[in-house]
């Protein structure tokens, strides 16, 4: 289990960027995904209810409706996750906006499992529309996940917050978000992917804008990208290497998933091919 502080793993983030090294985080819904992720070179690992979810064969957004209570099932995967990883740091997908619990007393609990840090998860800044308005309107807004944020950072855990645009870049900065991830969108691709995306280069283009947001607020931080159209590593590489001041890639579906769909398949069909 990792046992770094908050500011010993930043320091060991800042020296893989010196070393020309960009940044991995893995959503991990299973202890096999986080210990392979580790053992493939990781830099931290991430977990939150979608992860159980979509290796049960859901999609992603299976997180953000009512089927079970998400904080919980981020303590029951702790359970699985934490003691199998031995160095990098892990996560906790923290529902923001849940009613049901005194934040700063989940938060203590989560530091004192062995997470390192925290991200905004589920996170209604992957709702829109009218419903996305009404539940601004009535006190569940993303503004709760920024105020988790605020509460992470003064216990001193790592915090690297989900963002969707250059205002919520700024307030999470203003947070003391540590890394902020683009959210681009639900992940493409796959058996369960999104079929509507943006392209790579629309995702260049806000990525821009959320990284100069979150820089003017604090020149250290740091920025991944996530989601969308950026799903496979080559998909990665087109919008680090076109992407202005991003540090990294954060994938999930893109990295368990997709490892299980076409992994198992091709072993079940190759054993499948033995004849008599």
């Amino acid at each position: 289990m990792n046992k770094m502080t908050r500011t010993e793993i930043l320091e060991k983030f800042r020296n893989e960027l010196k070393n020309g090294r960009v940044l991995l985080g893995v959503g991990a819904g299973t202890g096999i995904t986080a210990k392979s992720s580790e053992m493939g070179g990781a830099d931290m690992l991430i977990i939150y209810n979608s992860g159980r979810y979509r290796m049960a064969g859901r999609g992603s957004l299976a997180g953000l409706l009512s089927y079970g209570d998400a904080n919980q099932i981020v303590i029951e995967m702790g359970h699985e996750v934490l003691p199998v990883v031995k160095e990098i740091p892990v996560l906790a997908g923290v529902c923001g906006t849940d009613p049901f619990r005194i934040m700063d007393v989940y938060l203590r609990e989560l530091k004192s499992m062995g997470f390192s840090g925290v991200q905004n998860f589920p996170t209604v800044g992957l709702i829109d529309g009218v419903f996305r308005q009404n539940l601004e309107e009535t006190g569940m807004g993303y503004g709760l996940e920024v105020e988790m944020i605020r509460k992470a950072h003064e216990l001193d855990m790592l915090t690297t917050p989900y963002v969707f645009d250059e205002y919520q870049a700024e307030e999470m900065a203003k947070a003391g978000a540590d890394i902020l991830v683009a959210h681009m969108g639900l992940t493409t691709k796959g058996t369960i992917g999104a079929k509507i995306a943006l392209t790579l280069d629309d995702c260049i283009k806000k990525i821009e804008k959320i990284i100069e947001a979150g820089k003017k607020v604090n020149p250290d931080i740091l920025v991944i990208c996530h989601g969308g159209p950026i799903a496979e590593p080559a998909d990665a590489e087109y919008v680090i290497k076109n992407t202005k001041g991003i540090d990294g890639f954060f994938g999930a579906s893109s990295i368990e998933r997709f490892a299980a769909e076409k992994g198992i398949k091709e072993q079940a069909a190759a054993f499948k091919e033995i004849t008599k």
